[in-house]
């Protein structure tokens, strides 16, 4: 076993107050809790070394214990000793599994992160005892206040914690998430059917609630959420609820103007073009857009681009009459 630097872990010298000591885990535990490093496996590791180190260098009795044992450790160490043949036994408690109470208020944290078990090393365990099992009745008060004192700290009970949530993603055309659509998922031997809403665009998460995760300690269940990822679609290009799309008009419906048939997500629509449209013009079909996800009773706009398309074999009547237009523009 390996003796563990408390001082060192809190960055503080040997010599340190108490206030220097309160400041320095304060700090620290607040820059490596695990709540706020949810990418970092070692950030647990590291906020249980901390708890460990202040709620033994924060209590007058075991920071003098743990001095004591680590002037023999130094001189244990400058004679040549290695860490297995050292005499931890005479440091040992004695006394049995303990609970031991975080000072800074964090043991529901603990329990939180890391279950039921200790949270502390083998290094504090031999020293001053474990954590036992649930507080009896009327033991758990959170603070000094109402909490009973025991040989090694305070009794405090599990808090309940909520289950973990779960994300899925799932695919869907353009013409589903217009419409609306179903996924049918299995979860525990059971089909859940998951009815995504008109409007839903790629980032909409769909919540099903109580089929997360299950919570300890009597916790709320998490729950699930399926993140839609819609499909593009050839036809049209989507900006929020509206809609983009280009239409082929024949040169001679854009100079003398005409009508053209323009896709939609429920059919085809009659555009009237009028005489001289110019290549790239847009216009604008009202409500034949996309539906707005919280109101599917509203919907967004279409805009349809105009895209002439010039004649490639003429005949040699039609080059004659197009010479003689321009020679009379």
């Amino acid at each position: 076993m390996e003796y563990k630097d408390y001082y060192d872990i809190l960055g503080v010298s040997e010599d340190a107050g108490q206030d220097e000591i309160r400041r320095a885990f304060r700090q620290l535990a607040r820059k490596h809790h695990p709540d706020v490093n949810p990418d970092d496996p070692e950030a647990e590791e590291r906020f249980k070394e901390i708890n460990e180190a202040y709620e033994v260098l924060s209590d007058p009795e075991k920071r003098q214990k743990y001095d004591r044992l680590g002037a023999n450790w130094q001189s244990y160490q400058q004679a040549g000793g290695r860490p297995g043949g050292f005499d931890w036994g005479q440091w040992s408690t004695g006394a049995g599994p303990q609970r031991v109470h975080v000072r800074q208020g964090t043991p529901e944290d603990l329990e939180d992160l890391f279950g039921g078990g200790s949270p502390f090393s083998d290094f504090f365990t031999q020293m001053f005892g474990g954590m036992g099992g649930a507080a009896p009745s009327g033991a758990a008060q959170r603070g000094p206040a109402g909490a009973r004192p025991r040989p090694g700290g305070f009794e405090y009970q599990t808090r309940p914690r909520r289950g973990q949530d779960y994300e899925q993603e799932v695919d869907i055309s353009l013409g589903e998430a217009y419409a609306g659509t179903t996924r049918v998922l299995q979860k525990d031997g059971r089909r859940l059917e998951v009815k995504i809403p008109p409007g839903a665009r790629s980032g909409t998460r769909v919540r099903v609630a109580g089929e997360g995760g299950g919570g300890t300690a009597g916790g709320q269940t998490g729950d699930l959420y399926l993140r839609v990822n819609v499909r593009s679609d050839g036809r049209f290009e989507r900006d929020g609820d509206d809609l983009r799309t280009r239409v082929s008009v024949d040169l001679y419906t854009a100079i003398l103007g005409g009508e053209v048939e323009v896709p939609t997500m429920n059919g085809s629509v009659i555009l009237t073009v009028p005489p001289g449209t110019q290549n790239g013009q847009v216009f604008r079909l009202q409500g034949k857009g996309m539906p707005n996800l919280r109101n599917p009773e509203e919907y967004g706009d279409l805009y349809a681009e105009v895209n002439v398309r010039l004649p490639t074999d003429l005949t040699p009547r039609q080059r004659e009459l197009l010479e003689e237009l321009r020679s009379i523009s």
